[in-house]
């Protein structure tokens, strides 16, 4: 255990940036652990990074849920779906080969990060929803902060399959994914997505994880996960304490930034 607390610290660095997005710190750890364990079985790199995703956002979702952030409606009902998917994702991980594992991954990050670099900013009215049927609602944060908005629960209900799979395939929690799909496609203010991703992610990253136990794959980096989990448990509370003072556009920013880097840096090693 002692040549691994050297990952606390890592952790709490995963675990405050990961809080702060509301992408679970997965994006981070992911190619982190590539790197530092280049000849690792990705079956084993998934399970730590999930494992550790869902004590991350364990812990944010309990600091997002004491500032009245989360949308806790919205948030069952994507994950009746995006169980399912995570689920599935953990199941198909052992059938994809390393290298095809590292440039799946690489893509995924480059994509969603042109796609926020694009189209900055979010709006937080609520949108036209057309002939579709569209789920109101109304959340008034600690701060007194009253947030209007609608979607499609039809719309919603796919992606959160989608992101609960792949979550788990590549054992980044799916927060990545989810955070900008939220804000773009279902209208959902930065903040709310933010903290409602949190509450999805540690429901979806717990039956990824369950999955990964039954394997017995869980065992092998059990004292790694052990300490990378203490690390994220602290930062998470202090990446969900500063998201109180950054506007919404600077989290979206910092997102798209952190998952080029990642993502570039990955596809260099692979190619």
């Amino acid at each position: 255990m002692v040549e691994y607390l050297w990952l606390v610290p890592l952790g709490f660095v995963v675990g405050a940036f990961g809080t702060l997005i509301g992408a679970g710190g997965g994006f981070l750890l992911v190619p982190v652990l590539i790197l530092i364990y280049p000849t690792e079985d990705r079956d084993l790199i998934t399970s730590i990074s999930l494992v550790v995703v869902f004590f991350n956002a364990l812990s944010g979702s309990w600091a997002y849920g004491r500032m009245k952030r989360i949308d806790f409606k919205s948030g069952f009902i994507f994950s009746a779906t995006a169980v399912p998917g995570a689920v599935l994702g953990a199941f198909t991980t052992s059938w994809v080969p390393r290298p095809t594992f590292d440039i799946i991954f690489s893509v995924v990050m480059l994509g969603v990060s042109a796609f926020l670099f694009m189209r900055p900013g979010a709006s937080e009215r609520t949108q036209p929803g057309g002939r579709e049927r569209r789920y109101h609602r109304v959340l008034t944060d600690g701060e007194g902060i009253t947030h209007m908005y609608s979607y499609s629960p039809a719309t919603g209900l796919v992606l959160a399959f989608l992101v609960g799979y792949v979550s788990s395939l590549l054992g980044t929690g799916g927060g990545i994914i989810h955070v900008p799909a939220m804000i773009r496609f279902l209208n959902f203010p930065v903040h709310v997505a933010t903290a409602t991703s949190h509450f999805i992610l540690a429901i979806t990253a717990l039956a990824g994880s369950i999955v990964h136990v039954a394997s017995g794959v869980f065992f092998e980096g059990m004292w790694r996960m052990a300490a990378l989990s203490v690390g994220v448990l602290v930062g998470a509370q202090f990446g969900a304490r500063i998201s109180q003072r950054i506007h919404g556009d600077w989290i979206v920013r910092g997102l798209a930034i952190g998952l080029a880097m990642v993502g570039i840096r990955i596809l260099v090693k692979a190619l």
